[in-house]
């Protein structure tokens, strides 16, 4: 079991810490299902270079599938935040089924269409490699750093939009840069974990840490253990039960989102029932006068 497990084990440990801090990103600029169209945009080059029969690990497969997440991160940034009768929710929505559309068109003309759906679904982490571990950590890396050189502008477009543009940033480029590097981190975890789990890793640990959490560190610490609970126990009950990888940890994502959001709702019932008992505790104290 250790021998087919580890490799798998590593990944779901090193590499999900990005997609929190992404995550969390998406979550407060209000476009939670930019993710999966990005995945979708990228499966879709994926699904270009089967039927061209190329390398699926290779440079050039990750080349075409970059390629149309940044046609995605182009179209999406002029899009974004406009004031108009179209959200751009409606704009993300289209181009992930028309992206879905075009994969399923063209695996249609290949042999092996039919599991290379479902592989663009829900991938197989439970194949995944040693050099594919550490191709993708060394691309997070580099996005990691890119954002923690630029960190006050991302924060200030996704956590303050209007400051942000009453500064005289030029947000629809932050926005491209912000898509763009999403981007490639989208197209390099795609190819290992399918486009189910990769929205499942980018929402799901970013929701629980904000209901749970309030600062951004605190968000980021309660999304990666909750992040490595699900990776690591959905990869035990898919091996234990027989089960698919990706589809085993995306239910047991779901089951931790449950109970955290259950958790969160009784803090919150019990925060004001206790302020009350607060209250009528002073109310009750009787009033002393003066002399």
């Amino acid at each position: 079991m250790w021998d087919v497990m580890f490799w798998p084990s590593v990944a779901c440990v090193v590499l999900p810490w990005l997609l929190i801090y992404l995550g969390i990103h998406v979550v407060q600029r209000g476009i939670i299902f930019v993710d999966i169209a990005m995945a979708q945009m990228a499966s879709l080059g994926i699904c270009v270079a089967v039927l061209l029969h190329m390398d699926l690990q290779g440079a050039g497969t990750f080349a075409i599938a970059l390629a149309f997440t940044l046609v995605a991160a182009a179209i999406f940034s002029l899009t974004g935040k406009r004031n108009g009768e179209v959200p751009q929710e409606a704009v993300i929505g289209i181009a992930y089924v028309v992206a879905t559309a075009a994969a399923v068109l063209l695996l249609s003309r290949s042999a092996e269409g039919n599991e290379e759906i479902k592989n663009m679904l829900v991938g197989n982490i439970l194949l995944v490699s040693p050099a594919e571990v550490a191709t993708c950590f060394g691309l997070f890396a580099a996005v990691a750093i890119f954002h923690a050189v630029l960190r006050r502008q991302f924060m200030l477009v996704s956590f303050d939009r209007k400051a942000a543009e009453q500064s005289g940033m030029w947000v629809r480029w932050w926005d491209f840069l912000f898509y763009a590097s999403f981007g490639v981190v989208v197209t390099s975890f795609v190819r290992i974990a399918g486009v189910l789990l990769v929205f499942t890793y980018l929402i799901v640990p970013a929701v629980c840490g904000i209901g749970l959490a309030s600062s951004l560190r605190a968000r980021l610490l309660v999304g990666w253990l909750l992040s490595l609970v699900g990776g690591i126990a959905g990869l035990f009950l898919s091996f234990q039960y027989d089960l698919p990888s990706g589809a085993a940890i995306i239910c047991t994502f779901g089951g931790l989102l449950v109970l955290t959001t259950g958790a969160t709702m009784l803090v919150g019932a019990r925060a004001p029932q206790t302020a009350q008992a607060g209250g009528r505790g002073e109310d009750s104290q009787p009033a002393t006068s003066s002399r």
